[in-house]
């Protein structure tokens, strides 16, 4: 596997950077790549689960200044033609063709081998439940399986095997930047401070902050689209009826963001990154894509107010007027090693985790 380019980076050891899962959250990996290039810092290599899987092959394949200036402008309407929603296939609500295509057509049919950075993905097998690590062959296939959300997307088969979501095994994939030869991990973990927090009472979804009027709920519209396929019962289906029960969607999203909190939680226990980034996004549910310039803007935010903690870690100089520390979105000061601190270094003593997990890279 071939080195990055180095331009712009002021480090010695190689450094990895671990995109974390987190769906419509995962814009925040936007503006977190690109306002650590504006502190200086480039990885050598880059690994995602999920979401962060797909933002970081848009990086490794250097697009992501278009792809920013693509997410900025999505609308429900346009989500809903991406996401390809079809009750004639089985394994799922969507198949996100389009969306795949859409990715192919702008930034070719590229492989992973060729990339200009190192990438990997973590996706789950199905059926034996093991970690797989998605090291070669075509990007956007490891993308889908990344990025396939149990109930949501359709699995997606990748050299004989059925895959889902990482998010499933390895939701913030710091191993696998250590298998790889980082020796110094960036994690962005996207769901420290979820839990609960998009249920209002009875179990209703709901906003932390409000959302601009012209910002429809995505599953709003998703109920919209199945109640002109499936008939009428679909939105209780999805949403709970006339109840306070939780609708389907809101099980499935607060389910999964139990899940992967606590695997998250036990893994970066046992491989914890040097440094550790915590968006504030709990406000940003499972399906609010159309939210992608807010969750940009606080990824971009997350890394403005940890930047001393990441000049300290890779050696750049740091400006002696820091930056706000209120403690607002992203970050609630360093060191604590608690989840939902907006920087938190890691316990650096002892070697690096370079186990396989559950799995091990493909042959």
């Amino acid at each position: 596997m071939h080195s990055a380019a180095r331009t712009g980076l002021h480090h010695s050891l190689p450094l990895g950077i671990a995109l974390g899962a987190g769906s419509a959250k995962g814009f925040a990996h936007i503006g977190v790549l690109t306002e650590l290039e504006a502190v200086g810092v480039r990885p050598d290599l880059i690994c995602g689960t999920s979401s962060g899987a797909l933002i970081a092959a848009i990086y490794a394949a250097g697009k992501l200044d278009e792809f920013e200036a693509w997410t900025r402008q999505l609308d429900v309407p346009a989500i809903l033609r991406l996401l390809d929603l079809n009750f004639t296939v089985s394994g799922g609500m969507a198949t996100a063709q389009r969306l795949i295509e859409h990715f192919r057509a702008e930034m070719g049919d590229l492989a992973i081998e060729d990339l200009a950075t190192p990438f990997a993905a973590i996706a789950t097998d199905l059926y034996t439940g093991r970690e797989v690590w998605l090291t070669r062959g075509s990007l956007w296939d490891a993308v889908r399986a990344s990025v396939a959300v149990p109930g949501l997307l359709t699995p997606q088969l990748v050299d004989g095997r059925w895959l889902v979501d990482g998010g499933l095994v390895n939701p913030v994939p710091v191993s696998l930047c250590r298998a790889l030869g980082a020796e110094k991990v960036i994690a962005v973990n996207l769901l420290a401070d979820v839990i609960g927090k998009h249920i209002g009472h009875g179990g209703r979804e709901r906003p932390i902050e409000p959302v601009e009027p012209r910002d429809n709920s995505l599953l709003d519209a998703v109920t919209t689209e199945l109640r002109s396929r499936a008939g009428a019962m679909v939105p209780s289906w999805l949403r709970g009826g006339d109840t306070d029960a939780p609708g389907m969607m809101t099980v499935v999203a607060s389910s999964l963001d139990i899940m992967q909190d606590r695997i998250t939680r036990s893994r970066l226990a046992g491989e914890p990154p040097e440094l550790l980034l915590t968006p504030r996004l709990a406000h940003v549910s499972l399906l609010e894509f159309h939210r992608a310039a807010e969750a940009i803007d606080i990824g971009r935010r997350c890394v403005q107010l940890s930047r001393q903690s990441i000049c300290e870690l890779l050696g750049l100089p740091y400006p002696q007027e820091t930056g706000p520390g209120d403690g607002g979105p992203g970050h609630d000061g360093p060191g604590n090693g608690t989840p939902g601190s907006g920087a938190v270094r890691g316990d650096a003593s002892g070697p690096p985790a370079t186990g396989t997990g559950t799995g091990s890279p493909p042959d």
